[in-house]
């Protein structure tokens, strides 16, 4: 059900007044009323219907509204779901510990990982906290202090992505920004062990690349990933953010059109409503997925998924002239 406490999207208006209206139907149906019954199916039907006509035709700025609402289930909340044991670890080794990117070991399905994943907060003072999921040079320097770990003991690597895009400050600037998600992106490509990067949200610029070189790249259905936000890209190219619809149609930040340019490699299906309307079922949807990914990687040797790590990253952008 659409949390009514949340600002509500135009779109999802005509779901809120069925689901109000259904609201006040079981309130009364105990009175056992055949035809409050009757009543009742028939709305929970056309709900249903109404849901997948919505959700099937979202916009991609749609898609970005419906991924930024602060029901929806963030790296923690899945990593909770996900893992049958798990421990978060913390600081860069060089005095921080960001709070926007989050980073652990964890057993999935009796095989020891490390995840690292952008964590946005549930509400306003937790976004200060968490700085909306815009991670520091701190940040990424954890996450490659971590993934160094993991290639030393032999652990496959799981990165979430959900950030609007790295920290922008002052203080980002001179600590390093670009020259830490540069080194993670070179890092990452040296890596023996698998990673595989799922796009669970927002994945905004070099603040999703500073996790997202991986051996798979997945995307959950209703995710956007983007060099640029679209209002971003509409105040640089226009001058006017309010010109970020067109921005973000021209894009092509879903995750259907990034499949079939070839950026990721495959859409992981999402609940009705997407995950915020069923998170328990969007983590086991998530969970088969990774389980299969790592088997399949896991045959190949190091060197094997090294170059064919390395290829998939060239190939990105080519294009041939008929």
């Amino acid at each position: 059900m659409v949390n009514r406490k949340l600002l509500l999207l135009n779109f999802l208006k005509p779901v809120v007044e069925l689901e109000e209206k259904l609201d006040k139907l079981n309130q009364i149906s105990d009175e056992s009323l055949l035809s409050l019954n009757i009543q009742i199916q028939e709305i929970k039907k056309s709900l249903i219907s109404l849901k997948q006509d919505i959700f099937n035709s979202l916009t991609p700025l749609q898609r970005l509204h419906l991924v930024r609402q602060a029901d929806r289930p963030t790296t923690l909340d899945y990593i909770s779901n996900i893992m049958d044991h798990w421990v978060e670890l913390h600081g860069d080794r060089g005095g921080t510990d960001d709070s926007a990117l989050v980073v652990g070991l964890g057993r999935l399905s009796s095989r020891t990982i490390v995840f690292i994943g952008h964590q946005r907060g549930k509400d306003t003072k937790d976004n200060v906290i968490r700085n909306f999921g815009m991670a520091s040079p701190g940040g990424y320097r954890k996450a490659l202090r971590l993934m160094t770990h993991a290639n030393k003991f032999n652990f496959p690597i799981l990165t979430f992505i959900d950030t609007p895009g790295a920290w922008a400050g002052i203080d980002a600037e001179k600590l390093g920004q670009g020259e830490a998600i540069a080194v993670n992106l070179r890092e990452m490509f040296s890596f023996n062990v698998p990673i595989v990067c799922t796009v669970i949200g927002e994945g905004g610029s070099g603040g999703a690349l500073g996790i997202g070189v991986a051996d798979k790249i997945l995307m959950l259905k209703y995710s956007v990933y983007t060099v640029a936000t679209p209002e971003a890209c509409a105040a640089i190219l226009w001058k006017d953010s309010k010109k970020s619809l067109i921005a973000a149609e021209s894009l092509r930040i879903t995750s259907h059109d990034l499949k079939i340019l070839g950026i990721i490699d495959d859409i992981i299906e999402e609940p009705l409503g997407g995950s915020q309307a069923d998170p328990l079922l969007a983590s086991n949807l998530l969970k088969e997925k990774l389980i299969l990914e790592l088997d399949n990687l896991l045959r190949l040797s190091n060197s094997e998924r090294k170059k064919s790590r390395y290829r998939k990253f060239r190939k990105i952008g080519t294009f041939y002239e008929i």
